[in-house]
């Protein structure tokens, strides 16, 4: 391995060393900061986010955000291993966060460090955040105001080095049908459970106008569904869930708008925030993608991506199926493919994008 592909390594398996919880991140954002210090740039932090500039940061030049998490989810129950320490077994390096996201986020900083003095025709920031796990009001949301204008993002997620397009936005709907109590044998009241089953096939059949052109149709699945207090009872109210899988066709608050206008529950959105990424086939992140011979395909799953107004394409070593799973690991060879990609990647889109500012 050369000096690149061992630091990254040895920096992962500090890492996994040093729990990461979402939430509680502080000492792997203090271990992070002290890490980029040690290699010459200058650092910022801002809560558990740790952020840094290239060299000769120009504002009027474009800016390209280098980013991915330190966070973790909690170790599964049927762990083999202990998820702390850091485990290589031939090819593979075991560690809670080796994989999801703790090989994209060595990756990146090791590429930030090998560009941060060559001059680019965008300027690059690194953000290295926190509580992406559970998309917590400390990490990407309060990250971003403080970066200042970003114009689009490389993302590092665990995609075998092939690139996400875009990831479909979430809203979870909380239904609540409402009728009027009464004694089952007697066939009296207005009963909830028929209105909310009413509503249900109307959501499962429904039909937006408006399809994406790369992510497809709005999603949308009934995953709960709770009424009744006995037999007896006709129930006055049923709540039911509904999983709604957003796309770029129309933004979050307009499809909570029509599924409102379509049923007689009341549908009330958790969170509008996680929002659907497409990116066009000729912006330059894509181009430099397909220049570096990389694959596009659509994420099956989220990412701060969701969170981000600007171009982003997410793009990072390890396997997504192996994300959240026991005893989780990282091929040290995807590390060292990782930084050879993300490498030949913005050289690439220095070339895009210069023909595009040409």
């Amino acid at each position: 391995m050369d000096k690149a592909v061992t630091d990254a390594v040895e920096l992962l398996k500090r890492l996994i060393a040093t729990p990461s919880l979402s939430r509680d991140e502080a000492r792997t954002a203090e271990l992070i900061a002290g890490y980029l210090a040690e290699h010459g740039a200058v650092p910022e932090r801002l809560a558990n986010n740790v952020w840094v500039r290239s060299e000769g940061f120009d504002p009027a030049r474009p800016t390209l955000l280098l980013n991915s998490h330190h966070d973790t989810v909690r170790p599964a129950a049927s762990y083999t291993r202990d998820p702390f320490v850091p485990t290589v077994e031939g090819d593979r390096l075991y560690g809670l966060g080796s994989n999801d996201a703790g090989a994209s986020a060595v990756c990146l900083i090791q590429t930030f460090l090998t560009f941060r003095k060559r001059e680019l025709p965008f300027n690059l920031v690194l953000a290295v955040s926190a509580e992406e796990e559970c998309m917590g009001e400390h990490g990407m949301r309060a990250l971003l105001p403080a970066l200042g204008r970003i114009d689009m993002a490389l993302v590092g997620e665990p995609t075998g080095m092939q690139a996400a397009a875009g990831e479909r936005g979430l809203v979870v709907l909380d239904c609540t049908a409402h009728g009027k109590s009464g004694h089952a044998a007697r066939g009296e009241g207005v009963n909830a459970l028929y209105i909310a089953l009413e509503d249900i096939a109307r959501l499962r059949s429904f039909r937006f106008e408006r399809e994406s052109e790369l992510l497809g149709p709005v999603g949308i699945a009934v995953t709960q569904i709770e009424a009744g207090t006995q037999h007896n009872v006709v129930p006055d109210t049923c709540r039911f869930v509904a999983d709604i899988r957003t796309t770029d066709a129309y933004t979050n608050e307009e499809t909570v708008e029509i599924l409102r206008a379509a049923i007689r529950s009341d549908a009330v959105p958790r969170s509008t925030r996680i929002r659907a990424s497409a990116l066009g086939a000729e912006h330059p992140l894509m181009r430099a993608a397909r220049a570096a011979g990389r694959t596009s395909y659509v994420s099956p799953t989220t990412s701060d991506m969701a969170l981000m107004p600007f171009p982003s394409l997410k793009m990072g070593p390890g396997q997504s199926s192996r994300s959240h799973t026991a005893d989780e690991f990282v091929l040290l060879t995807e590390i060292a493919e990782g930084i050879a990609v993300y490498e030949n990647y913005i050289e690439k889109l220095a070339l895009e994008y210069g023909k595009t500012l040409g």
